[in-house]
């Protein structure tokens, strides 16, 4: 076990270490990436195009891919030309993108997934999360109902807690990557025991960072909430969230749950019943 320091001397040059060490990372992490996705070989990807650097969030973290690979985005195809055309820099910087959801899209761009892979259980004809397993041990098991996999990460622009595959769709919507929202958005289905508080926050962070045509990410949350207006209605955090905008909007969301109840309670009062 390594034990602190707390030596005057240790203090003075400890942000000059810090600094060098983080850099020294970087370099190490970026070798690694290089050799990472050189290890795909050309069966999966063309990797003979140069390498592209991207420094991604506030703390600058070194990643590297195949401008190819990159291109298969509009978003960063537009990047590479006018990086390029401007100042011969094979560099692009996201500062405002969260470097874990990066990672995810990056993955995808090179092996069309993202961890936790979707798969495809083939004795329940279903659909499952890689890694998904629930530990004998409950205190072991994620409080999101994801087993050993994480449902939410901690965004920086927000912080918060927001569910990852929300995140990764709005990612996919700024990169134009359809088909990777697509995939998020199935993943996200997936997921069940997420708190209130959770939803909500990310449901605001899907209208915040989609626009407003969005009829999938955006309808997802409208579903959710709907059917599960008994729990969202009961919901503190509901209130105080609908509440910022006036009072007059969480009425108008009881009043609706409410008629939506009197309305399937009358469906089957009227339904025959068989026996």
């Amino acid at each position: 076990m390594f034990k602190r320091s707390f030596r005057s001397g240790d203090r003075v040059d400890k942000s000059a270490r810090l600094k060098k060490a983080n850099t020294a990372r970087d370099v190490q992490k970026l070798a690694k990436i290089q050799q990472s996705i050189e290890e795909l070989g050309p069966a999966k990807k063309n990797l003979n195009s140069p390498i592209v650097t991207l420094t991604v969030g506030k703390e600058a973290r070194l990643f590297a891919a195949h401008e190819e690979v990159l291109c298969q985005s509009p978003f960063f195809e537009k990047a590479c030309r006018d990086q390029y055309l401007e100042a011969q820099s094979k560099r692009i910087s996201l500062p405002d993108e969260e470097p874990e959801i990066f990672s995810a899209v990056l993955e995808y761009l090179y092996k069309g997934d993202y961890y936790p892979r979707l798969l495809h259980n083939k004795h329940r004809n279903s659909w499952e999360l890689e890694d998904a397993v629930r530990s004998p041990d409950p205190s072991e098991n994620n409080r999101a109902g994801r087993g050993a996999v994480e449902a939410t990460m901690y965004v920086s622009s927000v912080g918060q807690y927001l569910l990852r595959d929300t995140v990764v769709y709005c990612a996919a919507d700024r990169y134009g990557l359809e088909e990777l929202k697509r995939l998020s958005l199935r993943k996200q289905g997936l997921q069940s025991g997420i708190d209130v508080g959770t939803i909500l926050r990310s449901a605001q962070y899907a209208y915040d960072n989609t626009p407003d045509s969005d009829s999938r990410l955006r309808a997802h949350y409208l579903a959710l909430i709907i059917r599960c207006r008994k729990t969202f209605k009961r919901s503190g955090t509901m209130q105080a969230e609908m509440e910022r905008g006036g009072k007059l909007f969480f009425d108008l969301f009881v009043a609706m749950c409410n008629h939506l109840d009197d309305v399937v309670e009358m469906t089957n009062s009227r339904t025959p019943k068989t026996i």
